[in-house]
């Protein structure tokens, strides 16, 4: 410090320092007294303020919260054309195949064509082309015929053709076109059916052969189309010929016939025949293959 502001030495010496009662200063100034205490920190807002203050930060959280669940809901109802909540499709409650759907067991036999159970057949020899999925076996012919060695499934029916035999007539643009014996097994009842509704079934598989098969448009010149009897069995014959025009592709018409074959299982056999018109010397095939056909 600094000279004149010294304290005594006798001040100095007392117990209790510089700040003991009644002790001054060589000026005679009496020391500084210490600073006084702070001021106790103030009771903590434990009170109806605190509370208070908690209410209105609570008020807004959930005010914020609630701000921005109100603008994800109005954006989903906005973006979601009148469905906010994405509801899935009701699981379908028919099951059935699709032709067994279109063309369900009548309750009555057909009053056209052949009833009760099947007649006798006459024996048949040679080479035999054999499905046994299908149920059903045929007439096997020589070349240029050979055997069919993949799986096909044309139209919206999807028939899974696997069996059968076929040749290239002619290679086009489009790629190859052929003349074709080939069967099939779909599913045309429910389970526990024991008739087929042979007609309808015919029916929509000739359709779909001649809007899924063919050149379009086409023209339909109708041949046959009855109920009759394959092997002994019940069935559904369309014949037809298809008149039609593709770049490139040199046939104009063909021959085909659907049979539709009640193998007495809830899956018909299908027989698919078709004879390009360029090769008109095969159309016997049509006839003479439905005529071979006998059940397993």
């Amino acid at each position: 410090m600094s000279e004149g502001t010294q304290t005594s030495t006798a001040a100095w010496s007392r117990p209790g320092g510089p700040w003991a009662s009644g002790t001054v200063t060589a000026q005679g100034v009496p020391p500084l007294l210490p600073p006084p205490e702070a001021p106790p920190e103030p009771p903590g807002d434990d009170g109806p303020r605190r509370r208070r203050r908690q209410m209105m930060m609570f008020g807004g959280v959930a005010g914020a919260i609630l701000a921005i669940g109100l603008t994800i809901i109005l954006a989903v109802v906005l973006g979601s054309d009148g469905d906010p909540f994405g509801s899935q499709a009701s699981a379908p409650t028919d099951v059935r195949p699709p032709l067994a759907r279109m063309c369900p067991a009548p309750t009555v036999p057909p009053s056209a064509g052949p009833t009760g159970k099947p007649g006798p057949v006459s024996p048949v020899t040679g080479e035999r082309t054999t499905d046994t999925e299908a149920g059903i076996s045929y007439k096997k012919y020589g070349a240029p015929w050979v055997p069919w060695d993949t799986v096909w499934r044309a139209g919206t029916l999807e028939v899974p053709y696997k069996v059968g035999q076929h040749f290239v007539t002619e290679v086009y643009s489009g790629g190859t076109y052929h003349a074709s014996i080939l069967s099939a097994a779909v599913p045309a009842a429910d389970n526990d059916a024991v008739t087929l509704n042979l007609e309808c079934v015919g029916r929509q598989v000739a359709a779909d052969v001649r809007a899924e098969y063919y050149p379009q448009p086409n023209q339909l010149e109708s041949l046959r189309d009855e109920m009759t009897t394959l092997g002994g069995r019940p069935a559904w014959v369309s014949e037809f010929r298809l008149h039609f025009k593709s770049p490139g592709l040199t046939a104009t018409d063909e021959l085909s016939a659907v049979a539709i074959i009640d193998v007495g299982k809830p899956t018909a056999a299908v027989l698919y025949v078709s004879i390009p018109g360029t090769h008109k010397q095969f159309d016997y095939v049509v006839e003479d293959v439905l005529k071979s056909v006998r059940p397993l």
